[in-house]
């Protein structure tokens, strides 16, 4: 297959909504040059990001739709559609690249549709693109599901919220500061071209001007950074690290957390997640930045498995959730999240709010975080958390960064900037 009908491929469990990218691209890209690899991710991730509008593209140049057996032929169309419409590429060669990669699916009458669709897209683009805006679905690319409660929630920011999702974002990385200082590798990348700057909000960001291989970077292997949206970076500083704390980092995989905390102190530290596959990047990054934790897999709700009824000094809670405040990086979100998902993910962060709190010292503190925008999964379960547990007290957060939502702070998605990201900080009564 050419990159069009890899990047296809990689769309289709995304598309039956019972696969990621993250695990269906990786196979696309095996075998292919470097080029043919970056091509096919783009167009994965570029189809996923403006889903929405090319599916009703689709629906205006389709006689009747396709059936759920169809849905490589849908896939490819949709590949098809992107390309035209970010026009990187001569249209005549993306249809023909297109039309091409057709072929391989075995359907003659799919080489034929495919053609006739892209080339009525080509002659008829002007007033399909003015139709779209008109289409608030299609306009903003975000599911009705979504948009709904983003209103409701953000009702002068949603829009801004959209345009963020939309953009492709920023490399952003966060230095080591056990290996070298933000100011001197910010003049390392001065030295080798790289136009950067420092985050805004966290002490050890740097923001790139480009997206570049980062294996390429000065001090990769020796460990002098790693990749982290600056939201993310905001909670060590959070914890009010000490030395010699017992910490853990719940739910720590992929580990850039987890990561951050052995940099900034020299604590006793446990990472946990119950995902082993994932846990094999927390030691890859640990490996990396030569640094060491304590690593489990095990359900951080089921205290059974893994807790030794040692308390713990700190705790980082990033819970699982939507992930609405990162689409931007995940935009497969967009097809696979339901939004009856958000109830069952809200009573998952409940659980181990609760669980966790248990294994929290008298003193302690619990970071609460998530990388949503929607308040059911961030204020709503810290204000019930807090109604129910007379001993936790929410600290305010003296920070310039975010802002207010109930308890803790809310940072919103920024075309040029952080992700989405909510951070409130629990601390239990020392009388406990």
């Amino acid at each position: 297959m050419n990159p069009r009908g890899r990047a296809a491929a990689a769309l289709r469990p995304v598309l039956r909504q019972n696969g990621s990218l993250a695990r269906s691209l990786p196979p696309q890209q095996q075998g292919c040059a470097p080029e043919d690899a970056a091509l096919v991710q783009a167009l994965a991730y570029g189809t996923c990001r403006w889903l929405p509008r090319l599916r009703w593209w689709a629906s205006q140049l389709l006689q009747q739709g396709l059936k759920m057996r169809d849905v490589d032929v849908e896939a490819l169309l949709l590949v098809g559609l992107y390309q035209l419409q970010e026009g990187r590429v001569p249209a005549h060669a993306a249809i023909s690249e297109t039309v091409e990669a057709a072929k391989a699916l075995r359907k003659p009458w799919a080489v034929k549709l495919i053609n006739a669709c892209l080339r009525r897209f080509q002659r008829e683009q002007a007033s399909l693109i003015e139709a779209v805006q008109h289409k608030e679905v299609a306009a903003l690319a975000h599911p009705a599901w979504l948009l709904k409660p983003l209103k409701k929630a953000w009702p002068q920011q949603w829009r801004d919220i959209c345009e963020a999702n939309n953009q492709q974002p920023p490399l952003t990385l966060r230095v080591n500061q056990r290996k070298i200082s933000r100011e001197d590798y910010l003049a390392a990348l001065d030295e080798t071209g790289l136009e950067a700057y420092p985050a805004p909000f966290s002490a050890q960001g740097i923001y790139l001007t480009m997206a570049v291989n980062v294996r390429n970077l000065p001090g990769f292997d020796e460990g002098w950074f790693s990749v982290q949206d600056e939201a993310a970076q905001l909670s060590a500083e959070l914890l009010d690290l000490q030395e010699g704390q017992r910490v853990l980092d719940a739910c720590c995989a992929p580990g850039g957390k987890t990561a951050h905390i052995a940099e900034t102190a020299n604590v006793e530290l446990t990472a946990l997640d119950s995902d082993d596959r994932r846990l094999t990047r927390v030691h890859e990054n640990l490996t990396r930045l030569d640094l060491s934790a304590k690593i489990q897999c095990a359900d951080a709700g089921q205290l059974e498995q893994w807790w030794d009824q040692q308390p713990f000094d700190r705790i980082l809670l990033d819970a699982p959730c939507s992930a609405t405040g990162v689409i931007r990086r995940h935009p497969d979100i967009k097809a696979l999240r339901r939004p009856n998902d958000i109830d069952t993910l809200a009573h998952t962060q409940r659980h181990l709010l609760n669980a966790l709190w248990e294994t929290l010292a008298p003193g302690g503190k619990l970071i609460y975080a998530t990388c949503s925008v929607l308040p059911q999964e961030n204020k709503t379960v810290v204000e019930d958390f807090l109604h129910q547990h007379p001993e936790a007290q929410a600290l305010p957060l003296d920070v310039n960064w975010g802002q207010p939502s109930g308890a803790g702070r809310q940072l919103l998605p920024q075309a040029e900037g952080h992700d989405g990201f909510f951070y409130a900080v629990l601390q239990k009564s020392a009388s406990q």
